[in-house]
C-alpha cells in the first residue's frame, strides 16, 4: 500500500512539472529582450548626450542668445541710375556692292578684310563695249550738231529774205521748224552720250564710304549682270558704329525726360557675359514708336569704335546712365530682407539687439540700394548672419578695433589719393588680412 501510494505521488509530481517548463522559457525570453532594449537605450543616450563645453554651446545655439553678424552703416552718397539692356551692334552704313552694268570682271583691287577709303576703286568691269558705245553716240551728236548749225544759218537767210519779200512765208516758217527739230535731236544725242559715260563710269566699282571690305563673292574673270543678287562684296562702316538696344515702355518716360533735359545720355557697351566693358558711347534719340509685340522702344547708341572692338551683329549689354541721384541714403543690397509685409532691414539698436524696420526702396544696382524712408544716415544694418535673426535678438559684432593708432596713421597717409564714400564693407573684404583695415561698421 505504501509503495502504491509512493508511485502515485511520483507520477503526480512529474505530471505537474511538465506545464511549468514553457512558462520558464517565456520569462527568460522576455528578460533577454529587456536586457537588449536596455543596452540599446544606454548606447543611444551615450551617443546623443551633450558632453562638457559643447553641451552649453548646443543649448545656446538652440535658444540663439547671441548671434554674431556683420553690419554696414547707412550713408549718403551719389547713386547712378543705370538701365542694363540687351543690344546688337549695327553698322551706321552697310553697303552691298552691286554691279550696275554687265560684263566680265577685269580686275579686283582690294584684299578681303581690307580697310578702304571713300572713292577707292574696288573692281573693274570690262569697259570696252561701253567705251565703243560712247564713241558712237559722240559721233552722232557731232553730226546732228553740224546739221543744226546749217539749219540755223539757212533760217537766218530765210528770215532776211522774207523781210525783203523775196521768199514765201511758208518756206521761212518751215525752216524755223527744221531748226527746232534738230535742236531736239541734239539734246537726245547729248543724253545718249551722258548715259554712255555713266556706263563707262559704272565699270569702275568705287567705294561709297570708308569701311571694311568683306569676303568677295566673285573673282576676276567672272561675268556679272547688272543688279546681280548677292552683289560683289559687302562694305561695312566700322568707325563710328552703333548699338541698337530696346528700352521697356515703363522706362520710356524717365529716359525721354532726361534726353530732353540734357540732349544726350552716356551709354556703355559690355560683352555678352556682362563681365567686361568694351566701349563708351552716347545716345541722342528714341525711336518714333513702340514695338507692340515686345512693349519696347529702340534706341541707337553711337560709338567711336576706333579700336574696332565692337563688331557688326555682335550681341552686347548696353548700360544706359539715365540719371545720378545725389545725397541719397544708400545701403548694401544684401542688407535688404523680404517679409510678408514687404522689404525691411535689421537695424542694430544701442543695446545690441536688432529691430526689423520696414523700408521703402528706390533705385537699386548690383551692390547698393537707395532707401527712401525707414532709416537714417548712421544707422547700422545687418548685412550677413541674418538667417537666425529674430526681432529683439542679441547680436555681437566681431571686434577688429585692434591697432587703432596704426589704422589712423595709415588712413591719414592715404587720404590725399584714396576716397571711399560708403564702401566700408568693400574695404573690409579687400583688406581682411590688414590689421589697419576698418571694421564692418566703418569704425577704426
Amino acid at each position: 500500500m505504501d509503495e502504491q501510494t509512493a508511485g502515485f505521488s511520483d507520477r503526480h509530481q512529474s505530471s505537474n512539472a511538465q506545464p511549468l517548463q514553457p512558462a520558464r522559457r517565456s520569462r527568460r525570453r522576455w528578460l533577454l529582450w529587456g536586457i537588449v532594449i536596455l543596452v540599446l537605450l544606454l548606447i543611444l543616450f551615450a551617443v546623443l548626450r551633450p558632453h562638457g563645453k559643447n553641451a552649453g554651446g548646443w543649448h545656446k545655439g538652440q535658444t540663439g542668445d547671441v548671434q554674431p553678424v556683420a553690419v554696414a552703416t547707412v550713408h549718403t552718397g551719389d547713386m547712378p541710375v543705370v538701365l542694363q539692356l540687351l543690344g546688337t551692334v549695327i553698322p551706321i552704313t552697310n553697303v552691298t556692292i552691286t554691279p550696275r552694268v554687265s560684263g566680265h570682271i577685269l580686275d579686283v583691287y582690294y584684299q578681303e578684310g581690307q580697310h578702304v577709303k571713300k572713292g577707292d576703286e574696288l573692281e573693274l568691269i570690262d569697259p570696252r563695249p561701253y567705251e565703243a558705245t560712247l564713241a558712237q553716240y559722240k559721233g552722232t551728236l557731232a553730226a546732228d550738231r553740224a546739221q543744226l548749225e546749217k539749219a540755223r544759218v539757212d533760217n537766218a537767210r530765210y528770215q532776211t529774205l522774207i523781210r525783203q519779200n523775196s521768199t514765201s512765208a511758208m518756206t521761212a516758217r518751215d525752216q524755223e521748224f527744221t531748226v527746232q527739230q534738230l535742236e531736239g535731236t541734239v539734246k537726245f544725242d547729248e543724253a545718249n552720250v551722258r548715259n554712255a559715260e555713266l556706263d563707262v563710269m559704272y565699270c569702275h566699282i568705287i567705294a561709297p564710304v570708308d569701311g571694311r571690305v568683306g569676303i568677295r563673292v566673285l573673282d576676276k574673270g567672272n561675268y556679272v549682270a547688272a543688279g546681280q543678287s548677292g552683289g560683289l562684296t559687302i562694305l561695312t562702316q566700322m568707325e563710328p558704329i552703333s548699338v541698337i538696344f530696346t528700352v521697356p515702355q515703363n522706362q520710356i518716360g524717365p529716359v525721354a525726360d532726361r534726353l530732353r533735359e540734357v540732349g544726350e545720355l552716356p551709354v556703355e557697351a559690355w560683352n555678352s557675359d556682362n563681365t567686361q566693358k568694351i566701349a563708351d558711347g552716347t545716345v541722342k534719340a528714341l525711336d518714333s514708336q513702340i514695338d507692340t509685340s515686345t512693349g519696347t522702344v529702340r534706341m541707337r547708341g553711337i560709338f567711336a569704335n576706333e579700336d574696332e572692338r565692337l563688331f557688326p551683329n555682335e550681341f552686347v549689354n548696353a548700360h544706359l546712365l539715365v540719371n545720378t541721384l545725389h545725397n541719397a541714403l544708400i545701403v548694401p543690397g544684401n542688407a535688404l530682407q523680404t517679409g510678408p509685409d514687404g522689404q525691411f532691414l535689421y537695424v542694430v539698436q544701442p543695446d545690441m539687439t536688432v529691430k526689423d524696420v520696414p523700408v521703402k526702396v528706390g533705385e537699386t544696382d548690383d551692390s547698393n540700394a537707395v532707401i527712401l524712408s525707414g532709416v537714417k544716415a548712421g544707422d547700422r544694418v545687418v548685412t550677413d548672419g541674418v538667417s537666425h535673426l529674430r526681432p529683439g535678438q542679441k547680436v555681437s559684432i566681431p571686434d577688429t578695433s585692434t591697432n587703432q593708432t596704426a589704422a589712423a596713421e595709415a588712413q591719414t597717409a592715404e587720404t590725399h589719393h584714396r576716397h571711399r564714400n560708403g564702401q566700408q564693407s568693400t574695404d573690409a573684404a579687400k583688406h581682411s588680412n590688414d590689421p589697419s583695415a576698418p571694421d564692418a561698421a566703418g569704425n577704426h
